[in-house]
């Protein structure tokens, strides 16, 4: 069940990426059940959406140290603390293998990797200040069948999941989670993928947006207080490995 509103009434979620897509439909769910939210994105879209459901925003990118640092302080000066963070990224680079220029793949680290490494120093200290709390990242099921259509992305996700053991194994005796969602084919409006693209899923269809954010949602929240260092896969079923 999701939170009800009086359960996280005073609770603060950072949104990074909010924008569009996962992230705004973040920034929706955690605002409906009862968080305040901060969200950042590069185009003035998470800001516009957070202000309008009564939170708070400011235009940045996710890998900038300086915009993350910005984020988590309008947080703490708008509502004095963090609770719960959401990393959600763009597109990196696409195409063949070795067609992938070095500077493309040090892109993907700093939009895949990094971004949750620059958060978890500056966000750390804010979570333990509150009594705890939780980072969740946005992350794709290739990282456990890596295919070709995304090779920069499953690669740096890849190393994501192995940096979230880290932290988990080092911050959880404060009380600080940090898990990963594993997202398959998923769209703002399910209905408009072609049914041929969803043949080899085992449901069927795509997953929606506001789907993917109950996910996260749930793993920012209470229902969730014994799991940490996870990779959730979100994927209709489509991954076949055990």
């Amino acid at each position: 069940m999701p939170e009800t509103p009086s359960s996280a009434s005073g609770k603060v979620a950072i949104v990074v990426g909010g924008g569009s897509g996962i992230g705004a439909a973040c920034v929706r769910e955690f605002a409906a059940n009862g968080y305040r939210v901060v969200a950042m994105s590069p185009s003035g879209r998470a800001r516009a959406l957070a202000t309008s459901l009564g939170g708070a925003g400011l235009d940045g990118s996710n890998t900038s140290v300086a915009d993350l640092g910005a984020c988590v302080d309008l947080a703490v000066s708008r509502y004095g603390r963090v609770d719960a963070v959401v990393n959600s990224s763009g597109h990196a680079a696409r195409g063949p293998v070795l067609e992938i220029t070095d500077e493309q793949w040090s892109e993907g680290v700093d939009l895949y990797l990094l971004n949750v490494v620059r958060m978890a120093r500056l966000v750390t200290p804010r979570l333990i200040a509150s009594g705890g709390g939780a980072i969740v990242n946005i992350s794709t099921a290739g990282v456990f069948e890596p295919g070709p259509m995304f090779p920069v992305s499953v690669t740096m996700r890849a190393a994501l999941a192995s940096f979230t053991k880290l932290y988990a194994n080092e911050y959880g005796p404060q009380g600080i989670r940090m898990n990963n969602v594993l997202t398959g084919l998923t769209k703002d409006d399910p209905g408009t993928v072609p049914a041929d693209w969803t043949s080899g899923i085992p449901l069927r269809r795509a997953q929606s947006t506001a789907e993917a954010a109950r996910i996260v949602r749930f793993l920012a929240g209470e229902e969730s207080a014994y799991m940490t260092g996870q990779n959730l896969r979100v994927d209709g079923g489509e991954t076949k490995s055990v």
